[in-house]
Formats: structure tokens, C-alpha cells, sequence
């Protein structure tokens, strides 16, 4: 008997942490893409006639999740200074180039 209801509060507790990992993936997700929105919206602000997409992608992909909220944040409110420095920033992170340039962008400015 008893070890009916370990192995049941087991499974119990490996369900519950299956459905929080799966909630925080849903997040994550979200909040990446609002974070995307806004830094299409500076790279397209800062570097005029540059093809946003992969740009965007590539600060997206070297940034911080504590960085990918914080630039969320700015999909609804609107980039203020301190968005697009940070965006910048991550822009001019060595991998972040590495990556602007292996998908074929060159920013001229």
C-alpha cells in the first residue's frame, strides 16, 4: 500500500513539473517574439535599407533572457533609449557579429 502511494505522488509530482516546464517553454516563446518585434523595430530604425529579419535574429540569439524581457517590454511601450542601447550592445557582441555576418548582412554606417 504504501508503495502504491509513493509511486503515485511520484508521478504526481514528475506530471506537475512536465506541465510547469511545458508553461515556461509557452513563455519563453512569447516573450521572445514580442522581444523580436521590438528589436526588428530598432534595427530597422537604426540601420535604414538593412534587411531586419536575420539581424534581429542574431540579437535575439545572443542575448540574455533577462535581456530578452527586458527588450519585450518595449514591444508594448515603445523602445525608449535605454532599449536601443541594449540593443546595440548585444548588436556589437563578438558572436552577435559573428552572426550578422554569417547570414550575409553587412551594416554600413
Amino acid at each position: 500500500m504504501q508503495y502504491g502511494l509513493v509511486r503515485f505522488l511520484a508521478l504526481a509530482a514528475l506530471l506537475a513539473v512536465s506541465a510547469c516546464a511545458e508553461a515556461d517553454a509557452v513563455i519563453d516563446r512569447e516573450v521572445r517574439g514580442q522581444a523580436k518585434a521590438a528589436v526588428n523595430n530598432v534595427v530597422q530604425s537604426q540601420f535604414p535599407g538593412v534587411n531586419a529579419a536575420p539581424v534581429t535574429d542574431c540579437i535575439i540569439d545572443n542575448a540574455s533572457r533577462t535581456e530578452i524581457f527586458q527588450v519585450a517590454k518595449a514591444s508594448v511601450t515603445g523602445a525608449d533609449p535605454e532599449t536601443v542601447q541594449l540593443v546595440l550592445e548585444i548588436a556589437q557582441r563578438p558572436d552577435t557579429v559573428k552572426c550578422i555576418l554569417n547570414n550575409g548582412v553587412l551594416l554600413l554606417g
